[in-house]
């Protein structure tokens, strides 16, 4: 049963996820009892909050084929985007190797805004990819790439906006051919995706804990240490915890509750994503069957399960969702609506200004249910009926 507000039908689980109760039961005996700081061995209170962050980075581990010695825990996938890239820059290992990096237009801006710092700050030279109409990344560009001496790939394997998966096992494959370190920021598809880190080559994965049901505030960044070690630099100082890698007292309710988030995931990944998919299916088949002008954005390729970019022909993604105060859904990427600025996302896929702002995400979850998604659509035919008819001449097209 959905713990949302039942007036609201939440479609927006891309910008984060409610706690699963599960969870919930899990987490609070480190918030009441059991709240020791796992820095504080001596003494079994602290050992007792330090075995159970050792129990969560097991679990972490197990998600992704990891050793739990592999993981940094931070505050979320944008410090560990954030410590994956100038970590690996600024370590003394990597100071004579080239000092380029290489990624999509189509990033999230916690992959994008620390390369521009890089490039502004530290020199660093920056090579930013197009990407196809769906969204995906060609890898004729990224082996031409490749060919000038690199030091990182950065690709996300899921896009937060499209659900757009890209080939990451190939992707590794060509980086580790060529010596090159491969991150990937698995925000989106960790949890709901198979990944494994040694059949995929991936030397630097980051994940969140508010994108599968866990808390907010807590995420990690997988550090390869096995064969070719990753070197990387902090970013704080102040202690050496986690191995030197990422100072400061733990938040140790946090990050049991993304250890119990990707146990449950991880049990149940393969039967949720197709009822999951159906009911997105669900929703695109019958909003194109009762409206003209809708397209999916990214519908040629492999999505993730619960993400639906669709494009109203002929309306104003604004103006529709004032008419939608029901559902919780998205225009653009919740990181970056905040500025009302078009979704990058969505330029590199080269759409024009007036399909993206004609462009609505919607995105599924474990409490979706099928009569929220019928009750979405009627909702947002009405709702597209109704802009489009107050949609000034100069606005209208042919749909």
């Amino acid at each position: 049963m959905s713990p949302m507000d039942p007036s609201i039908i939440y479609l927006d689980y891309n910008a984060t996820t409610p706690m699963d109760p599960q969870v919930v039961e899990e987490m609070l005996p480190f918030l009441r009892e059991t709240f020791a700081n796992a820095s504080s061995r001596q003494h079994e209170p602290g050992r007792g909050a330090a075995r159970a962050v050792d129990r969560a980075a097991g679990r972490v581990a197990q998600a992704i084929n990891a050793d739990p010695r592999e993981i940094v825990w931070t505050s979320g996938a944008t410090e560990s985007n954030n410590l994956a890239l100038k970590g690996v820059l600024e370590a003394p290992a990597y100071r004579r190797k080239s000092r380029r990096i290489v990624t999509p237009l189509s990033e999230h801006r916690a992959v994008l805004d620390p390369c521009r710092r890089l490039e502004e700050e530290e020199g660093v030279e920056v090579a930013y990819l197009p990407v196809d109409r769906d969204g995906r990344l060609d890898l004729n560009r990224l082996r031409e790439a490749l060919s000038v001496p690199t030091l990182l790939v950065s690709i996300m394997h899921a896009n937060n906006e499209t659900g757009v998966l890209q080939d990451i096992r190939e992707i590794g494959r060509l980086c580790r051919e060529r010596g090159v370190l491969f991150h990937t920021d698995a925000t989106q598809s960790f949890g709901k995706e198979p990944i494994d880190v040694e059949d995929f080559s991936i030397d630097l994965l980051s994940l969140s804990g508010h994108k599968i049901y866990a808390a907010k505030g807590v995420g990690a960044l997988y550090v390869r240490r096995k064969r070719s070690r990753v070197r990387c630099s902090p970013l704080l100082d102040g202690g050496g915890h986690q191995r030197g890698l990422r100072s400061g007292t733990l938040n140790v309710p946090g990050i049991v509750s993304l250890g119990a988030a990707a146990k449950s995931c991880l049990a149940e990944t393969e039967s949720s994503n197709r009822r999951i998919a159906d009911l997105r299916d669900r929703l695109e088949k019958q909003l194109g069957f009762r409206l003209k002008g809708v397209t999916i954005n990214g519908a040629t390729c492999s999505r993730l399960a619960g993400t639906s970019n669709l494009r109203f022909a002929g309306i104003d993604a604004e103006q529709l969702l004032e008419r939608l105060p029901g559902i919780a859904c998205s225009s653009s990427s919740a990181c970056t609506s905040a500025t009302f600025q078009p979704s990058h996302v969505l330029a590199a896929m080269g759409l024009d200004d007036d399909a993206v702002r004609a462009s609505v995400r919607f995105s599924l979850g474990r409490f979706t249910t099928g009569r929220e998604i019928d009750l979405a659509i009627e909702r947002i035919v009405q709702a597209v009926d109704e802009t489009r008819q107050v949609a000034s001449p100069a606005h209208q097209c042919s749909w």
